[in-house]
């Protein structure tokens, strides 16, 4: 037994935070896994150093619109299976899920739509959603212990952003948005960073218009998320606010497997 630390981030563009010092962090922080999403790139546009990481075996799931969205997962261990989408192409042409097949659990990394742009796009977001349970209850169903990580885009309750009455009518904190999240919970699934922190002022992105990190005026909508069934196994779960070059900064896991 041992314990794996498992690391999210929604880079804004891995191009963009290879610039930043991405590598250096990486190759500091050093996790079992990371998951990045919205890469907004594909593999062959991808510098070599970021493809091939030593000690990584890298995986990398692109949209079919070029500079948009995608999502890649770098493992020091090689899953026994991974694959991408969840089999419905009008989701799968964004590039947005990563599903890996451990053995012990099943690690999905996905970014999930942001429904800020139109009243369409809105309804996209709750379609992936709940494309996105239904895949997830298919694999639970099967016995298998999940792992699901990435940019929600919804912040669950008030206390998971610095100013909720503000945002009641904004989307990424619309009822119908929250009332999922209660309902994958109510599946069965756990939001890790609760089990271990229930502080406010956690967040996980800040608006770059205005100077928000700063001042700590964010939004927590990236999660790990656990199937009841492996919850036991989830030793620790955190926040990393102090590491820049995105919008976004990592969080993670360290589960015992």
């Amino acid at each position: 037994m041992g314990i794996k630390r498992i690391i999210s981030w929604n880079v804004n563009g891995i191009r963009a935070v290879h610039k930043k010092g991405f590598l250096d962090w990486f190759n500091t922080e050093r996790p079992d896994v990371l998951c990045i999403q919205e890469t907004k790139a594909n593999k062959d546009q991808l510098p070599a150093e970021i493809v091939d990481i030593h000690g990584y075996h890298s995986y990398f799931a692109s949209a079919r619109k070029k500079g948009y969205s995608g999502v890649a997962l770098y493992s020091k261990q090689e899953p026994v299976d991974i694959k991408c989408g969840f089999g419905i192409d009008k989701f799968d042409i964004e590039g947005r899920t990563q599903i890996a097949d451990y053995g012990d659990f099943v690690l999905l990394n996905i970014y999930f739509p942001n429904g800020k742009a139109s009243s369409e796009r809105l309804d996209y977001k709750m379609e992936f959603y709940d494309a996105f349970l239904e895949y997830a209850n298919t694999l639970k169903a099967k016995g298998k212990k999940l792992i699901i990580c990435g940019d929600v885009n919804t912040a669950h309750r008030e206390i998971d952003l610095a100013r909720p009455k503000e945002n009641e009518k904004i989307s990424g904190f619309l009822p119908k948005e929250r009332a999922w999240i209660d309902k994958l919970l109510d599946n069965g699934y756990v939001d890790t960073f609760r089990m271990f922190n229930t502080e406010p002022r956690n967040y996980t992105w800040w608006s770059m218009r205005t100077r928000a990190r700063e001042r700590n005026v964010g939004w927590r909508i990236d999660y790990f998320f656990a199937s009841e069934n492996i919850r036991d196994k989830i030793k620790a779960a955190f926040i990393m606010p102090d590491v820049m070059g995105s919008d976004h900064c990592p969080l993670g896991i360290d589960l015992e497997v």
